[in-house]
């Protein structure tokens, strides 16, 4: 299981799904409500879709929504493991106690996987920041999300 709120999904999610698609013979992709994160920039739909979109190819990775606690959704799910990708090594120090929080309420480890340095840069904020500022996006997220987020910025710009 590979959770997140990707608002929006990038290069290096993407990454980390089909590296971790490769490792394991079923992953769920499982994008989070998260009532504690400001209000995001794509609805669950948009998330979910654009996920979907962009794994098309891997025939071995679905794509879920989940709310609450994580640790009560792999239960749920009789996940294996929790994939979580990191960049740089303060995504470690604020993942770790996550990682071991969710496995003393569930018994489902956490699996890191260090992002291609190619990615160790972006984010979700960055690339939405470099985007609906003008600047070009196009090679920090899968095509999918590129036509979503041009979709998007149309519509914002619509509703001024």
């Amino acid at each position: 299981m590979y959770p997140g709120s990707f608002d929006p999904p990038t290069n290096g999610h993407l990454d980390v799904i089909v590296r971790a698609a490769r490792i394991f013979s079923e992953l769920t992709v499982a994008v989070v409500v998260n009532p504690q994160k400001r209000e995001p920039m794509f609805n669950l739909q948009d998330r979910k879709a654009m996920i979907a979109d962009s794994v098309a190819h891997l025939s071995n990775v679905k794509v879920e929504e989940f709310s609450g606690l994580l640790a009560d959704y792999v239960k749920a799910k009789k996940a294996d493991v929790i994939i979580k990708g990191l960049r740089v090594v303060s995504d470690f120090e604020s993942e770790m106690s996550t990682a071991l929080m969710n496995r003393s309420l569930s018994n489902v480890d956490t699996m890191f996987l260090m992002s291609d340095q190619k990615y160790s840069f972006v984010s979700s904020s960055l690339v939405k920041e470099v985007f609906f500022l003008g600047g070009d996006a196009a090679a920090l997220v899968p095509e999918p999300v590129m036509r979503f987020m041009t979709a998007k910025r149309a519509l914002l710009r619509g509703s001024k």
